[in-house]
């Protein structure tokens, strides 16, 4: 686990700045304390910021070939190294190392890009081809790790771990790009690949690049997707014997390390069957951490701890207040562009209390969205299950009037608020579907942006990211098609995101095993119906998690990881989202309509309706100006 940054001159072999080197890679120095070397050569720079994890005596980076032709930086886990080294010996390869570093260098000079298709991991690397003259790139299959990069206009093409690194070069525009501005305030983050600025991209998961020196643009291409291959029927109790093996196995495999390992304890479903699996293996005890609040209504402490008992864990855990809202703008400046998953906040805790007591964890993220867990599924299977009974040419009139006059009614109880479920329904699946995640719906945005804004979108819709993933999509189920389209946007935009930063913040490695590509290939040819069954998400997920964890962790409600933010913007946030929300910083980037601005901080604080979500993303949107862009 590390950071690495790279320059490679596409026009020659000019010399490349030693100094601009060296302050591309200590802008991630968080990434990799404990050591931080740079390689140059004429046209070429390499650097690395180290968390020493596996071969800590001799895995150190940038990684040159016995015979100086290549060159690798290298940040990640490849799981399977052992297997690899072991096929490569047997070719006739020698090593000088026992590090993953140098089997994935020598898997490059036996395979080549063929490679990718043996790595199991997470995984982003660049590696230099002198004799062919070409860098290649490649980014592991669902985005746990993040490869930032941009083509400059003299011809440097840079590339790091984080945005902040690449940012170090005045060369790069700090012009925002308005379809990312769009993206962010529906999503709540800017998708891949795109980041908020003109020319400066992210590369998407599964998506490898190579790129020739004379080479004039950059052309990521895909190596992996996942693919939703149906298996054969099978009795309920066969499929959850092997899922419990399969998962197993999959934990087994991420939890070597020459370091203290743990693993996150919230109390719910996933990250307790990672725990009760790490405990099967008959080692030392499993160290957990985990967060509470002073506030039942967001507490699992409880469950945490019933789980931890259960495995006699060394668990380690911290109460937060509800009010630890003290973070904004430390979070602005990890995340280097807007951010607004408000969760970010009690993740950044969860990170730094682990890492007092290990150097890796390994976390249940990745559950929701291989086993149909989040609610939202839930209500768009209903909607959906509603569409196909109406024609297009009556549904839609018929909920879009209903729509556009039903109040919004933030206030009410649950089933008086059908003025989002009557727009949804007036959509297709995946327009339903995107407007059921998204933070503020068009409607909002519409009121939000300024007219000269929204000449600069000329037409653009956010919209647009889901319809292009659910054109290449390979499942026309209509519940894979929406698990689908998060694995695409937000578990790598969104929830990969803020884990990586918020644990590289505190040099912490976290690993997540149900998302081990191998897993998700399997899990994903399991039929949609005993993923969401009669209501109940993860229905087969728990079945099989049945023998080792408490109902009461199994079938409780969900909670998730949030925070009280209606109540702290209406509470101990006040002034500070006002001051944030009417400033004059905002106004001067030209996106904003003043008085929509004015209009939700006033129904906010009135109790009127409740524009949290939105408020929350303008306030983490004023904090990346002033601190990532200092305006």
């Amino acid at each position: 686990m590390c950071g690495i940054v790279g320059i490679l001159d596409t026009r020659g072999a000019r010399p490349i700045d030693r100094e601009a080197l060296r302050r591309m890679n200590e802008s991630q120095y968080h990434r990799g304390p404990d050591e931080g070397e740079l390689y140059l050569e004429p046209g070429l720079g390499m650097g690395h910021r180290r968390l020493s994890i596996i071969d800590i005596a001799t895995g150190q980076q940038p990684f040159r070939s016995a015979d100086g032709s290549m060159t690798l930086v290298f940040n990640g886990e490849i799981y399977n190294y052992r297997a690899l080294r072991d096929e490569l010996v047997a070719k006739g390869h020698v090593f000088r190392t026992k590090s993953d570093t140098e089997v994935l260098m020598q898997a490059y000079q036996a395979w080549g890009e063929g490679c990718l298709r043996r790595l199991r991991g997470m995984f982003a690397f660049a590696l230099w081809d002198k004799g062919r003259q070409l860098l290649f790139m490649a980014r592991d299959h669902v985005g746990v790790k993040p490869m930032f990069y941009s083509l400059l206009p003299n011809g440097l093409f840079v590339f790091g771990s984080e945005l902040k690194s690449i940012m170090t070069f005045p060369e790069l525009s700090r012009e925002l790009n308005p379809r990312a501005v769009e993206d962010y305030f529906a999503f709540g983050y800017v998708p891949e690949p795109n980041t908020i600025f003109y020319n400066a991209y992210k590369l998407s998961p599964g998506y490898c690049i190579t790129l020739h020196v004379g080479d004039k643009t950059v052309t990521p291409r895909r190596y992996w997707d996942l693919p939703f291959r149906p298996h054969a029927p099978r009795p309920e109790a066969e499929v959850t014997a092997e899922l419990a093996a399969r998962l197993q196995e999959a934990v087994l495999s991420q939890t070597e390390a020459e370091v203290p390992l743990g693993a996150f304890l919230s109390g719910g479903v996933d990250s307790s069957a990672v725990v009760a699996m790490m405990a099967q293996q008959g080692k030392d005890a499993v160290i957990t951490c985990s967060i509470g609040f002073d506030d039942p209504e967001f507490d699992e402490s409880t469950y945490a701890k019933m789980v931890a008992q259960r495995y006699t864990t060394r668990h380690h855990a911290q109460v937060v207040s509800k009010d630890d809202y003290d973070l904004v703008n430390l979070l602005a400046g990890l995340y280097d562009e807007p951010y607004a998953d408000s969760s970010a906040i009690p993740t950044y805790r969860v990170c730094q209390l682990a890492r007092k007591h290990v150097t890796v964890a390994l976390s249940g993220d990745g559950g929701d969205e291989n086993f149909a867990g989040y609610r939202r599924y839930r209500y768009a299977m209903a909607e959906h299950s509603v569409r196909s009974k109406l024609p297009a040419g009556i549904r839609k009139p018929l909920f879009g009037t209903l729509g556009a006059l039903y109040p919004k009614a933030d206030w009410a109880p649950r089933v008086f608020r059908a003025k989002t479920t009557f727009e949804a329904l007036a959509r297709d699946l995946v327009e339903g579907y995107f407007h059921g995640v998204s933070i503020m719906p068009d409607r909002v945005r519409d009121e939000l942006f300024s007219d000269g804004f929204r000449n600069k979108l000329q037409g653009y819709r956010a919209i647009e990211v889901m319809r292009s993933h659910a054109k290449n999509a390979p499942t026309d189920d209509p519940l894979s098609l929406l698990q689908y389209l998060d694995f695409k946007t937000y578990l790598p935009g969104d929830i990969l995101t803020k884990v990586d930063r918020a644990s590289m913040a505190h040099s912490l490695e976290v690993r997540v095993p149900l998302l081990d590509h191998t897993f998700l290939e399997w899990v994903s040819g399991l039929p949609s119906n005993i993923k969401l069954q009669g209501g109940e998400g993860k229905y087969i997920f728990k079945k099989s998690l049945e023998p080792f964890l408490p109902e009461d962790v199994l079938y409780r409600s969900k909670k998730g990881f949030s925070i009280p933010v209606a109540a702290w913007l209406r509470g101990p946030l006040r002034g500070a989202v006002r001051e944030a929300v009417l400033s004059q910083r905002l106004l001067d980037t030209g996106i904003f309509n003043e008085r929509y601005l004015r209009h939700m901080v006033d129904q906010h604080e009135s109790g009127t309706s409740d524009y949290s979500a939105s408020l929350w993303s303008v306030l983490m949107f004023e904090a990346f100006l002033r601190v990532s862009l200092g305006r």
